[in-house]
């Protein structure tokens, strides 16, 4: 099996069992610990709230004043939704946890509203 094959099979298991999150979440989310980890100076586990943070910068780096909406295309609407996106992947292997790691870890650490629209920083949109 290749590498491209895992990844497709890894996919349609998590939209067969997840079918609220498009392929897109899983993939930008597992973007975001990569981008998270590699800023760090030596590789350890990274708490949830690290995690949506990552996420939320790389969302406004990526797609602008557009992120809110394109995380909710891809059923993520809020940081609880970020969760259910780790712990399926952990479910299936992909991703690790450690014992405390909760889902409740990922509730309410920022309003989507809030940070990609009201608190947008618009002078940054060139």
């Amino acid at each position: 099996m290749t590498d491209l094959d895992f990844a497709e099979e890894t996919l349609a298991t998590l939209r067969e069992r997840y079918p609220r999150f498009h392929r897109y979440a899983y993939a930008f989310l597992l973007d975001a610990l990569h981008t998270v980890i590699g800023g760090m100076r030596e590789p350890r586990h990274i708490s949830g709230e690290e995690l949506v943070l990552g996420v939320r910068d790389l969302a406004m780096d990526r797609y602008g004043p557009m992120a809110k909406t394109v995380l909710a295309h891809w059923g993520i609407h809020s940081t609880e939704d970020l969760g259910e996106v780790v712990f399926a992947l952990v479910e299936i292997g992909v991703l690790v946890k450690q014992e405390e790691d909760r889902p409740e870890d990922f509730e309410g650490l920022f309003d989507f509203a809030e940070v990609f629209e009201r608190d947008y920083p618009w002078s940054a949109v060139s």
